[in-house]
């Protein structure tokens, strides 16, 4: 079985981060072309025109090339009942449950993330790595 790898939101950001170190991080993971969530697209919209300050324009269409590069899985119901599950297990922030069951139910083994504990492991079979952590 090969390995699967789902970014989280902070490191599609980082991408276009003036720190270089932590830009080529970013670039090095997404070179890998993981797994993400229409929830990691939305944020990354949602973080380029809010605090990045980008034009709508221009944060669509780093969207739709990060939409063709990456294998984007969706939401279901389910997915958001395995969110709650894991929240109250882990003690995860929702948002953070919503990107560890949607890497879950994706069939990935590594979470490249700097909001979790870097090594934590969820249900016995997905990693958080974070891909900054030599950085700090």
């Amino acid at each position: 079985m090969t390995a699967r790898f789902f970014a989280d939101t902070n490191v599609v950001v980082y991408t276009l981060d003036a720190d270089l170190n932590k830009r080529r991080a970013a670039l090095s993971v997404m070179r890998t072309h993981p797994v993400i969530s229409v929830q990691v697209i939305n944020e990354f919209i949602s973080v380029a025109i809010g605090k990045m300050k980008l034009h709508r324009s221009t944060a669509n269409r780093l969207a739709r090339i990060l939409m063709k590069r990456c294998e984007v899985v969706g939401m279901s119901v389910e997915t958001v009942s395995l969110a709650i599950n894991l929240g109250e297990r882990y003690q995860l922030s929702h948002w953070d449950s919503l990107i560890v069951a949607s890497a879950l139910d994706a069939g990935c083994d590594t979470l490249y993330s700097e909001d979790m504990q870097d090594g934590q492991v969820f249900e016995d079979r997905l990693k958080v790595n974070n891909p900054f952590v030599i950085l700090a």
